[in-house]
């Protein structure tokens, strides 16, 4: 299986995406020295004697941008068609291993990757291959994706 790009309804707003969250990981980074990792913001809201601002701006932001976007262009349909256990068990599997790793794909993938940071390689390796096992297992073996 191959992943093809349909051109006739390619815009570029997935570049646009991409440079602004590259802007504020920059942003966050060189501002303040913090590490753009949702994970890591995300679970310190769960622990309220360590939330600073920027923290919940930050997930304010992801919460209310499709929001916005939405305002402009109508929002994509999204098909959701695994089972509502097979969802519950992915969250907290995803949860479990984010925890395990010390980070999330953001973190490691986008921000320690960008400082070359070693262990950041290493989990994103790690991400991807068991990301890849995961599809090829419930999608030709399981048959359940």
């Amino acid at each position: 299986m191959s992943i093809q790009i349909d051109w006739q309804t390619f815009t570029p707003i997935s570049l646009v995406g991409g440079l602004m969250l590259g802007v504020a990981t920059v942003i966050l980074l060189l501002g303040i020295g913090r590490i753009a990792g949702i994970s890591g913001i995300f679970s310190s809201l769960l622990k309220p004697k360590r939330v600073e601002m920027w923290q919940v701006l930050f997930i304010f932001g992801l919460v209310i941008s499709p929001l916005l976007y939405g305002l402009v262009k109508p929002l994509p349909d999204i098909e959701i068609s695994s089972s509502l256990p097979l969802l519950i068990g992915a969250g907290l599997l995803v949860g479990f291993g984010t925890r395990l790793g010390s980070g999330c794909t953001s973190g490691h993938g986008i921000c320690g990757n960008a400082r070359l940071s070693p262990r950041s390689m290493a989990a994103t390796v790690t991400f991807m291959l068991f990301g890849i096992v995961t599809v090829y297992l419930g999608r030709h073996v399981l048959g359940l994706i």
